[in-house]
């Protein structure tokens, strides 16, 4: 026996969730799922509370989407769930977006306009965009009380915050350590990885690195006698080559690129890799112009050197060059 089901055709799905938003409203379906459960065992839920100073993308409503699905879970399980929606008014983004509103630095704070004007700027600039918020909250079909939400720069919820850290000392689950952190010269303070990553804050710039040289110790003397160490064993040199022997160049040295060249004062030392071609290079200095004999990885000679230089593995092939060639 063959069932038959009705077609539909002309499916309009935003008139269909208008009409279950509308449907949602009028009987205030969201608020009935709280009261009818009243007395049954809660489900706390706040939300992790977005910047209202930035408008919404597809990511927020991805992410609320699979809020939304726990608590409608737990709802249907008969737990009350009040659901707590809250608005993130802290950070770096709402006091740079506050000080170009105003034309201003954070130089200019206690002295062009008070602490008190500046605080009250920033709360305005940090709400301006909870129209859209709400709009979008509701057209997605998101429960949450946006009626009575948490708002971080309200005295009650810092004095909570607070409290609660205060909790957490009591009970010696608190220590001091240290960690590396981006930093803002301008803003004078460190950064976030959620500022960090904010629109504009990376940029192709040009900088200038450098290569340091680390002198190795290749050969070393004995009592009466050139003895080889472990990095000339390591590297196959002996005291008997003619091209690592020292000369005008005065040794060999490990090329070594860095961006912080200011942490070059406090190393301690220099490793190189088990699995890593190396080469030595005899080359001249660029800025003292002498002969230099480096080792550097092989895969990193062209970028380090021009195309116009001798490959060899023989150090023989070396004897005829003279200085400047």
């Amino acid at each position: 026996m063959s069932i038959k089901f009705t077609e539909y055709k002309g499916l309009n799905l935003p008139t269909v969730a208008s009409e279950v938003l509308d449907f949602w409203k009028e009987n205030n379906i969201f608020e009935k799922s709280i009261t009818t459960r009243e007395g049954n065992s809660p489900f706390v839920f706040f939300e992790g509370p977005p910047s209202a100073n930035g408008l919404p993308g597809i990511h927020h409503v991805m992410a609320r989407a699979i809020k939304d699905i726990f608590c409608r879970y737990k709802t249907q399980k008969g737990f009350q769930v009040k659901r707590k929606a809250g608005w993130d008014t802290h950070g770096l983004p709402v006091e740079l977006g506050t000080e170009a509103a105003l034309g201003i630095t954070k130089e200019d704070i206690g002295k062009t306009i008070s602490i008190a004007e500046y605080n009250e700027a920033c709360k305005k600039t940090v709400m301006r965009y909870t129209d859209v918020w709400n709009d979008l909250t509701e057209k997605m079909g998101y429960w949450v009380d946006m009626e009575d939400p948490y708002i971080t720069y309200k005295s009650k919820y810092m004095e909570s915050v607070w409290w609660l850290l205060k909790q957490i000392y009591n009970k010696d689950l608190m220590y001091k350590g240290y960690t590396i952190q981006p930093y803002s010269p301008k803003a004078g303070t460190g950064l976030s990885s959620h500022e960090v990553n904010q629109p504009g804050s990376y940029r192709d710039v040009t900088d200038t690195t450098i290569v340091a040289q680390f002198l190795s110790p290749t050969l070393s003397k004995g009592e009466g006698a050139e003895t080889e160490n472990s990095v000339s064993k390591a590297f196959g040199f002996s005291s008997t080559s003619p091209l690592p022997s020292g000369g005008a160049g005065g040794g060999i040295y490990f090329l070594a690129w860095t961006t912080t060249p200011w942490t070059l004062p406090s190393n301690t030392a220099l490793t190189v890799g088990p699995k890593i071609d190396y080469v030595l290079v005899e080359t001249f200095n660029q800025y003292t112009f002498r002969p230099v004999k480096v080792i550097l990885a092989k895969n990193l000679v062209g970028k380090q050197f021009s195309k116009g230089f001798f490959a060899s593995t023989d150090a023989s092939d070396f004897e005829n060059f003279k200085e400047g060639d």
